[in-house]
């Protein structure tokens, strides 16, 4: 047999006490060697009357038995003076059970405020009191735990009972919030929710079934969550009879339907979506505040202008916002420019907050300047551009108002178009690319290029999703927005790494200070149970396992990543990288191993094949073309939304640039065979319209700093073919913020 739970040196303060389960909880402490304060009122089950005979005789009970015990009459809402009785006995307090209460049973329509008061008073705000008292004394000490006592009755609901169940159910929602604020002091609270025979069922329940719901079966519960080995914090259990059962509070949440906030204002939408609202196919279960957020920002950018309503974009024109989000005067902006200088002493530090170790020998070339291949990691290249959105230069953006509290990273894409050095000095240029309105929050789009000299190195797109922040009248989604999905088969490759508990401590030494991965109490606001690990953390993770799986850590194989940020990973858990190679692109999705939980989703790889040297998004050589890296742009886009541009255009556009009065390139775009292409040099299919104008004022063109129309009966752009055609262009052309 194991031996019976110590509680020597402890101090126990058990609320209720004079009988029932509380009364076997001062037994059972006191019999394990802790000191226990007694506290009784004495009055009936419905808190009337008061007599100090109750706790006295549970008091000789314990001494009589050897143990220590001091009695207290008072009530829960004199918390203070029930922990004064622990201090001034015993000099400390340890472990508090909120076990006290009474009934007012009524139906809803008969309850007074009487009732609804008195019963709130006793178990909530009872509870409260005397946890508040004991709490910095627990903090100070750093060690303590709490029982918040709630009831089936507060987790199901119970016919004439709706003042005890709210103010049972409110125990359970304190008790998990003193969880995340008690962790990094050492002070775990858990709720019970009992069935036993005590003063407050023995009225409703049949004597052979007290006999079976005896209070000293539910005890053993009660001193093991107490108990310093127990670990276990934020947690509810049912119990009685013996057995025992953890209750998963948090709850199933269907996917549901965005109408778009003005059908909702005017009471449309809801009930022709009512179906997709409760269906929970593929539920969700988050668990946690910052869960809840995030798979509300995974959910929201699943939706689809085709889900909700189609925002009229001449009515958002003409109903622009004067404050908060306003997309026409934002899109476009260009933020400060950002100077990053490094050395070979980040890109080791980068590596080694991914996860790069000494233990694995092809590491080294990521880990040792002196080593003959030594070499940056690709994702390295989301460092120098980060500063673009952390250095608060959004909040000075004309048209983007918003409580920077609010923001989360959504998706992160970057491409490179050469390998990064391994020590420089970086430019990052960055614009606001697009704004979309998701309904509960807005997206906003920072594109960012990063530049070595004049040389164009990468580019990085930041999705930032903002809280709270839609309803603004603006369009669903872009054209700008880089996209992904996983193959519907079992993955080709599975690689897996387990993080330390000092992963998001290493790796903000990167230049990500957030406190929500280093600091306990400030990710207890934000509802976790412990600082989470950076989202780019996890991204630079799947990043490497597709170079080395893929690529056997060639860091000139690696062209673009794209992923987007799902749930939380905690340091310590493992990280599981799953992929799909189909030619270049490998797509991956990345989950919390221990869990299952998919942290990245919608994500690739694109590697460099042995054909990309013919391809039109080649980077150009330096005296190239300026309209040359528009026309990589456009191919990108291609990539990404041919599909839709071939179904919305269906046509085959023909450019020639000039350059000093002669032709110095020759682009194609098809949109109308396939999913779309680009082609450099001459074409040999059917050309629909062709377009010649100077790379200078292509450039203006694109930059809106010249009108088409004058440009052609000014003599600058001259066509031939179907020119109605190039009506079409404004899809491809409007976006001049990657340039």
């Amino acid at each position: 047999m194991s031996e019976l739970l110590r509680f020597d040196g402890k101090v126990v303060l058990v609320t209720g006490a004079g009988g029932g389960l509380g009364r076997e909880y001062a037994l059972a402490f006191g019999e394990r060697g802790a000191s226990v304060v007694v506290n009784d009122l004495g009055g009936d089950i419905k808190g009337d009357g008061k007599s100090s005979s109750a706790a006295d005789k549970v008091v000789e009970e314990i001494k009589a038995k050897g143990g220590k015990a001091v009695a207290n009459y008072d009530s829960v809402e004199n918390g203070d003076k029930l922990v004064q009785t622990a201090l001034d006995a015993f000099g400390r307090i340890d472990i508090v059970i909120n076990n006290a209460g009474i009934l007012r049973d009524r139906t809803f329509g008969r309850t007074s405020d009487l009732d609804w008061d008195l019963i709130h008073r006793v178990h909530l705000r009872g509870s409260f009191l005397v946890t508040r008292a004991a709490w910095n004394h627990m903090k100070n000490q750093k060690y303590g735990r709490i029982i918040m006592t709630s009831s089936a009755a507060g987790v199901y609901g119970n016919f004439g009972q709706g003042n005890y169940s709210a103010a049972k159910m409110g125990l359970v929602g304190l008790s998990n919030t003193l969880a995340i604020e008690g962790r990094k002091y050492n002070i775990h609270c858990n709720a019970i929710a009992p069935t036993a025979g005590s003063r407050l069922t023995q009225t409703v329940m049949p004597p052979d079934l007290l006999e079976s719901l005896k209070a000293e079966y539910v005890a053993p519960l009660v001193l093991w969550l107490c108990h310093e080995q127990c670990q276990e914090t934020g947690s509810l259990f049912e119990t009685g009879a013996g057995w025992i059962g953890k209750c998963k509070c948090s709850f199933k949440r269907a996917l549901g339907a965005d109408s778009g906030p003005h059908r909702a204002a005017q009471g449309r939408g809801h009930r022709e979506g009512w179906e997709q609202i409760c269906d929970f196919t593929d539920a969700t279960k988050p668990a946690a505040i910052g869960e809840s957020i995030s798979t509300l920002v995974e959910v929201l950018s699943r939706v689809d202008t085709s889900e909700g309503v189609t925002p009229n974009p001449t009515s958002a024109v003409a109903a622009a916002p004067s404050g908060g989000i306003n997309p026409l005067e934002a899109v476009g902006q260009k933020l400060p420019d950002m100077a990053f200088s490094y050395s070979h002493t980040e890109c080791i530090l980068y590596a080694l907050g991914v996860g790069m170790t000494t233990r694995e020998e092809d590491h080294l070339r990521f880990l040792y300047e002196g080593h003959a291949d030594f070499a940056c990691l690709p994702t390295f290249g989301v460092i120098p551009a980060q500063a673009s959105m952390m250095g608060g230069g959004l909040g000075s953006v004309p048209g983007l108002d918003f409580d920077f509290t609010r923001v989360l990273h959504g998706e992160q894409y970057l491409e490179l178009y050469k390998p990064l050095p391994t020590s420089g000095k970086l430019t990052s240029k960055a614009t606001v690319a697009d704004v979309l309105d998701k309904g509960s929050g807005a997206v906003i789009l920072l594109d960012v290029h990063t530049y070595d000299g004049e040389e164009l190195l990468c580019f990085n797109q930041f999705s930032v999703f903002i809280v709270g922040a839609g309803g603004f009248g603006g369009k669903r989604t872009s054209d700008k927005a880089k996209c992904g999905g996983a193959p519907d088969r079992a993955p080709d490759a599975v690689l897996t790494d387990q993080t330390t508990r000092d992963q998001a401590a290493l790796y903000r030494l990167s230049g990500d200070w957030n406190p929500l991965h280093i600091d306990p109490s400030f990710a207890a606001m934000g509802g976790f149970q412990s600082p989470i690990l950076h989202g780019l953390c996890s991204f630079g993770f799947a990043g490497r396992h597709v170079l080395q799986q893929y690529a056997n850590n060639d860091v000139s194989k690696f062209k673009a990543i794209k992923v987007r940020f799902v749930k939380p990973v905690f340091p310590g858990q493992s990280l599981q990288t799953e992929m799909w190679k189909e030619g270049n692109r490998i797509h991956i999705q990345c989950k919390v191993k221990e869990t299952g939980a998919v942290v990245l989703a919608g994500a690739y790889v694109d590697l460099h094949g042995s054909d990309d040297t013919a391809t039109p998004e080649k980077v150009p050589e330096a005296g190239a073309l300026q309209s040359d890296l528009v026309f990589e742009e456009i191919g990108r886009r291609i990539k990404t939304l041919g599909a839709e541009m071939v179904r919305k255009v269906n046509a085959v556009f023909g450019w020639e640039i000039t350059k000093a009065g002669s032709v110095a390139a020759q682009w194609t775009i098809d949109l109308k065979s396939g999913e779309g292409s680009l082609h450099k040099g001459p074409f040999g299919g059917k050309v629909d319209v062709t377009l010649t104008l100077s790379d200078e004022d292509f450039m203006d063109v694109v930059l809106g700093k010249l009108n088409p129309q004058k440009a052609f009966f000014g003599g600058k752009l001259k066509m031939r073919g179907n020119i109605m055609l190039s009506q079409k262009l404004e899809m491809i052309l409007k976006d001049h913020a990657k340039l």
